[in-house]
């Protein structure tokens, strides 16, 4: 059976090939050198393998070499800072070490790693380089901390921990400043508290202070807080002072201060403040002098805030320039450092026409229009306060045996009884009952 063309069985009668294709002479030449017989001496000897090409002169060149290197470095450091960040991950969002809540001051200008350094050594954390890569991946920098005392919660986690300082939530400390004080007393206050730095160059002016509570963190400083009052004082007054009522009878600021600080120490209660301050601007439009008993104290003492005593009555008479008794109109100045109320008071008091109050004997006042109610009142006064001092009735003891008879001798007169129950010298109590014809007002204590 004939071959088919174009395989290699096809051949002529006489042996030669019948116009082989270009691959199979190919095929042919290959077979024909790997079948070449060679002589024992030749098989023994080795193949010759053809030389490696050299590297080009520009694979060879200093920057390609100096690149390589780099690049590969680069890829180690990438490779350990993900291995790194990879443990850490592990670690972000699990409990941390610490057994109780606690609070840890960041000094000022710490680095991350100072910081981590910082929290290891106070038990916050375990390991330093956890937190650095973690702090890394938040993007936060020392620069971007706010130092401060930073209370971390018990068990807190990585993330916790950089959230809180990445936010600044440094521990808030509180300082609340009673309306009422002298700025001396503010002064003393602010001394005593040890959170605060620094001292104080100079007693503030009197009245210039806002009383209010103030939050700040540790390391702020005293002249700061004075600052602060300062400020805060300046800028509640003028927008009480724009929105007043126009019929007041003062001209200044500084006077709107100085009344409500007289209205701050006649009374504490908050419902009573329109009603006395209604009173002593309803005195200054009747040129009536104000007649306040702070005003004395403050006369007497000064910014010291307190006399420690009843008022005498020599005292009431002693011309100071506070001393309302004594002068016309308010005072030079203002008695203390009044609160928002009381200067919402006076800037909008009550429309009334009542001139005076007194003590009510339960920590409140009567009020009245007129002299005769006035007097009225403080007789109610009186009398509430006579029951008051009065010891109770002694309990009667069970009848005892009758005892022999002895001469007794007869018991002395009682000694009379003086007008008003007092003399000219006596201390002022309360209430207004300081002389035979009644005050204006009564104070409270001193």
């Amino acid at each position: 059976m004939a071959n088919e063309p174009g395989t290699p069985s096809s051949r002529a009668i006489g042996g030669d090939p019948i116009r082989p294709d270009a691959q199979w002479r190919e095929a042919g030449s290959l077979d024909a050198k790997r079948f070449t017989p060679r002589s024992p001496r030749a098989a023994l000897e080795p193949e010759r393998v053809p030389e490696p090409k050299r590297p080009s002169a520009r694979a060879r060149h200093p920057v390609i070499v100096a690149g390589s290197a780099l690049f590969t470095l680069v890829l180690l450091v990438a490779l350990v800072a993900g291995l790194a960040l990879a443990a850490g991950r592990q670690k972000f969002d699990s409990p941390g070490p610490l057994g109780s809540d606690k609070v840890v001051n960041i000094p000022r200008g710490s680095g991350v790693r100072d910081i981590a350094d910082l929290l290891q050594r106070e038990g916050v954390i375990d390991q330093w380089w956890v937190f650095v890569g973690s702090a890394m991946v938040r993007k936060a920098r020392g620069d971007h901390t706010q130092a401060g005392e930073y209370e971390f919660k018990r068990q807190a986690s990585l993330r916790e921990i950089i959230d809180t300082i990445v936010d600044g939530k440094v521990v808030q400390h509180k300082l609340t400043v009673p309306e009422g004080l002298t700025s001396e007393q503010i002064v003393a206050r602010l001394m005593e508290n040890e959170t605060l730095t620094g001292n104080i160059k100079e007693i503030p002016k009197e009245g210039s202070l806002l009383p209010e509570t103030y939050n700040f963190t540790r390391g702020t400083s005293r002249e700061q807080m004075i600052q602060r009052m300062q400020n805060d004082q300046r800028r509640f007054v003028q927008e009480i002072w724009d929105r007043r009522a126009r019929d007041l009878p003062i001209e200044t600021q500084e006077q709107l201060v100085v009344l409500a600080s007289i209205v701050e120490k006649e009374t504490g209660k908050a419902e009573e403040r329109t009603r006395v301050a209604a009173v002593f601007v309803n005195r200054l439009k009747q040129r009536m002098k104000l007649q306040s008993d702070p005003t004395i104290i403050y006369g007497l003492v000064g910014g010291k805030g307190t006399l420690g005593r009843p008022i005498m009555r020599s005292e009431i008479e002693m011309k100071t320039r506070y001393n309302t008794y004594v002068i016309d109109g308010l005072p030079p100045g203002p008695i203390a450092n009044p609160g928002r109320a009381s200067l919402e008071a006076v800037a909008s008091p009550a429309r009334t026409k009542e001139l005076y109050f007194v003590a009510d004997g339960t920590g409140g006042h009567a009020f009245s229009e007129s002299l005769d109610q006035h007097q009225r009142n403080v007789a109610r006064l009186r009398q509430i306060e006579q029951q008051r001092d009065q010891p109770a009735a002694p309990t009667p003891a069970p009848a005892a045996a009758p005892a022999p008879a002895a001469p007794v001798n007869p018991p002395s007169p009682a000694p009379a009884a003086r007008p008003g129950g007092r003399s000219m010298q006596a201390p002022v109590a309360n209430g207004g009952t300081r002389a035979t014809t009644a005050p204006a007002f009564a104070p409270r204590n001193p």
